[in-house]
């Protein structure tokens, strides 16, 4: 992501021009009401799009750190190339800067817009827009991410390419209110369990054997 060590990511610049716009507008309207309103705004959307430095942990070369914040939902085991599936819930609350869980190549990247329903509704794994990223590193070791939106004001966005190398814990996009499912393959060993409080580039997903 370019411009990725300002406090404030990015993608949010606009909305915070208009909240901020808006906050004057009606200042000199003398509505105070909607003055209030678009001030409450202002301070939200700096939390939303806040872009602290995270400190990379000196972990092994084989180490998978989390791309977000959040609450571990479920572990769950399948047949198949990937073994084990990690949900992980992030909310408004969370940082909302995705980063690279491990150094490696960026393989696929597939990007479906979409709705973005609750996720606890029937739909919302069918209709609701996410996107699908493969990582491989060099020991040929691949882990594939799939970011979905919940309840979000906004799309994810993404500023990475396919065929990319990337370093562990660098940013490569922002997603507001959604569901990361991890899958990794059988010859991983998981750190985390399920209600385990995550950081992205700071906590241990777990190692490749």
């Amino acid at each position: 992501m370019k411009n990725n060590l300002l406090p404030i990511a990015k993608e949010g610049f606009v909305y915070i021009f208009y909240a901020i716009l808006a906050y004057f507008i009606f200042s000199f309207l003398d509505l105070d009401l909607f003055e209030f309103i678009s001030f409450l705004s202002i301070i939200a959307l700096l939390f939303i799009y806040r872009n602290p430095e995270r400190e990379l942990s000196a972990f092994e070369q084989n180490s998978v750190l989390s791309p977000v914040d959040g609450v571990v939902l479920s572990i769950k085991e399948s047949g198949g190339e990937y073994t084990y599936k990690v949900e992980i819930d992030s909310g408004y609350r969370d940082v909302s800067i995705l980063r690279v869980p491990m150094t490696s190549l960026l393989k696929k990247i597939d990007l479906k817009r979409g709705a973005r329903l609750s996720r606890y509704s029937s739909l919302a794994k069918k209709i609701n827009e996410n996107v699908e990223l493969v990582f491989e590193n060099k020991n040929l070791n691949k882990i594939k991410l799939l970011h979905m939106l919940k309840q979000s004001f906004t799309s994810i966005e993404l500023g990475t390419r396919e065929s990319q190398q990337l370093s562990q814990g660098s940013r490569y996009g922002v997603m507001i209110s959604g569901i990361t499912t991890i899958y990794l393959p059988q010859n991983f060993r998981l750190n985390v369990g399920v209600g385990s409080e995550v950081k992205a580039s700071e906590s241990l997903i777990g190692y490749f054997s």
